[in-house]
């Protein structure tokens, strides 16, 4: 019996069972040099929106394509198809056979959705100082970045955002959106293939 409680202790001394502090200066060097070095990402994404006034959760999949030059492709393939395309200062959506073009210069909403989606991606919104307070912790397989908004606009719209990184990697796995009423939506990146080439259509907004 003696044996069986020391072998338990052990296991629960190495298995953090709270997130640990971290070189938080040391875990931003190393995943921005990451993003440096990113040209492009693919990906299939798995969205499960939580609501809490009605305690239920939808779930959507879909693709998602980044390139390095400001462009992005986030296509929802099922249980509905939709396409958001940042290409530059252009977004494109498209929807049962409709599109429209905004010019995100002229909308300071979609600019915001733009660069925060544009930045979790591949987590640069970690050096956004003036738009984000944050925190990160560690476990054995990720760092969590806790990121608090700032600005007034950006309160509006989300409580925190929560990136997951795989420490293997040092790249975004999870995305938490958490906003102001309570509701949250998770994203997870799956099938990851970076620095890959692919058509430059995708990224067409017109």
């Amino acid at each position: 019996m003696n044996r069986v409680i020391v072998c338990i202790l052990a296991v629960l001394t190495c298995v953090p069972l709270f997130p640990q502090k971290v070189n938080e200066a040391i875990v931003k060097q190393q995943i921005n040099s990451v993003a440096s070095s990113l040209r492009t990402l693919q990906c299939d994404f798995v969205q499960t929106k939580h609501l809490k006034m009605l305690n239920d959760k939808m779930v959507s999949r879909g693709k998602m394509y980044y390139s390095k030059d400001n462009r992005l492709r986030w296509e929802y393939v099922t249980p509905y198809k939709y396409v958001f395309v940042l290409n530059g200062n252009k977004v494109l959506l498209k929807n049962n056979g409709r599109k429209d073009i905004i010019d995100v210069k002229k909308n300071k909403m979609f600019s915001e959705i733009a660069r925060i989606m544009m930045n979790s991606v591949v987590g640069k919104c970690l050096n956004d100082e003036n738009d984000f307070k944050s925190r990160i912790t560690g476990t054995q397989t990720e760092w969590i970045a806790q990121l608090t908004p700032l600005r007034k606009d950006m309160k509006q719209m989300f409580q925190k955002i929560n990136l997951h990184f795989s420490k293997s990697a040092s790249m975004v796995t999870v995305v938490e959106l958490i906003e102001k009423n309570g509701d949250k939506t998770v994203i997870e990146l799956k099938n990851i293939k970076t620095n890959v080439a692919f058509s430059e259509d995708i990224f067409a907004v017109n």
